[in-house]
């Protein structure tokens, strides 16, 4: 799946940090008819994970287009994502990453699953092993703002490896600012102008987007329109 600048559908970001609420987020959909969202259970161990399932299947969500997937995770529950809601893409972080993903376990599902860049852009191997890169681009952002000479190193031909391995899914967190200074990134929006970064990375939009974010919904909504616009005055 490669990149389809103009053409990218923007998702709410049902996360599960510490600082998420996701069992009050599932209830948020029925406030606001949400059937489609974006998930990232990342936190959750297999019982919490179970637990969720069952919420889900109980709420307003029909339709899950990605899912963030963790390290631990199970063939079944990949099938469950695919089958009852329509997962199209995952991603992973890095291979050397501390998470240690198990490639074997999950290799036949790699035409759907995205590497995500952190702190170090994923290898060209590792890269190859998978559909293509899931930016995340606060952490690309991020990289710009607080990052070691090593760490700018590591990024110097993002642009060039995008264009050749292609993306499929991205992520949008917060980009802070203090004193009218960018500063740090963050799960958890305090404004809408902490998305003002995005317009910076317009050219490298994928079809998907997520947003990662703790706020509810209801603020996710407004960083959704807000994003949609930034998106709108590139065409």
């Amino acid at each position: 799946m490669q990149s389809n600048m103009g053409n990218s559908k923007i998702l709410l970001g049902l996360t599960t940090t510490p600082g998420s609420d996701w069992k009050d987020k599932i209830e948020e959909c029925r406030k606001f008819n949400i059937t489609e969202v974006a998930l990232f259970p990342t936190f959750l161990k297999l019982q919490e994970r179970q637990e969720l399932y069952e919420l889900l299947e109980k709420s307003t969500i029909k339709s899950i287009p990605h899912v963030h997937l963790r390290s631990d995770m199970e063939t079944w529950e990949l099938d469950l994502f695919i089958e009852k809601y329509g997962t199209q893409v995952f991603n992973v972080h890095p291979l050397k990453s501390k998470y240690n993903f198990d490639y074997e376990k999950l290799s036949r599902y790699k035409d759907m699953i995205y590497l995500e860049n952190q702190e170090h852009i994923p290898t060209d191997n590792e890269i190859k092993m998978f559909a293509g890169y899931c930016i995340d681009f606060t952490h690309w952002a991020s990289d710009f703002i607080k990052g070691s000479i090593t760490r700018k190193k590591s990024y110097r031909n993002f642009e060039e490896k995008i264009r050749k391995f292609g993306v499929g899914v991205g992520h949008v967190s917060a980009i802070r600012s203090f004193l009218g200074f960018l500063n740090y990134d963050s799960h958890m929006m305090h404004e809408l102008k902490d998305l003002d970064y995005m317009k910076n990375y317009l050219d490298f939009l994928p079809p998907i987007i997520s947003l990662e974010l703790e706020n509810t919904f209801e603020e996710q909504l407004d960083a959704k329109a807000y994003l949609e616009e930034i998106i709108n005055s590139k065409k």
